[in-house]
């Protein structure tokens, strides 16, 4: 799963947020209510796909997503089914998408709506979420200043992580 960090807490109107890293079964409870909040139904796959989802320390594609829910069940589950449920749970924030990696996170806070910001390493492919409002609202008020209506902004930095650039071998 991506690490997570919050940069300006009350950036969004002066609400407060949740910005908790869930795990284990907090992690998956506040999926199932994010998810149903919505109007959607928290099925078995749908549980069995978040949990393999979630227990990645990377963004995991969704081939290992289904890798994962294909071992857990001890049947083959089709990947076009875990792609369906992935894109969901992107569409309700419940995970995320890392484009350039062309994966997927479990998101800890899915209660909270942020803009996807990720600092993704090239060396351990680990991607660190970073929630910063005052950055997601400037970038949105500049696009509505040229006449775009943004949906929704992913940024991601690529580079080296601390502890792959303080490696030994580096």
């Amino acid at each position: 799963m991506a690490t997570h960090s919050m940069n300006s807490p009350a950036a969004d109107g002066g609400r407060a947020h949740d910005h908790r890293d869930r795990k284990g079964m907090a992690l998956i409870e506040a999926a199932e209510q994010a998810l149903v909040a919505t109007g959607e139904q928290w099925t078995p796959m749908r549980a069995a796909v978040f949990t393999a989802l979630a227990s990645f320390d990377r963004p995991a594609s969704a081939y290992d997503v289904t890798d994962a829910v294909s071992a857990a069940q001890e049947r083959r589950v089709a990947a076009n089914s875990v792609y369906r449920i992935l894109d969901l749970f992107v569409a309700r924030n419940v995970a995320m998408r890392v484009e350039s990696a062309n994966a997927y996170v479990a998101n800890a806070h899915p209660d909270c709506s942020h803009d996807c910001i990720f600092l993704v390493c090239d060396s351990c492919r680990r991607a660190t979420h970073v929630d910063d409002d005052a950055l997601g609202h400037m970038l949105r008020d500049q696009a509505e200043k040229r006449g775009f209506r943004p949906a929704k902004s992913v940024i991601e930095l690529r580079g080296q992580c601390e502890a792959c650039r303080d490696a030994p071998d580096h």
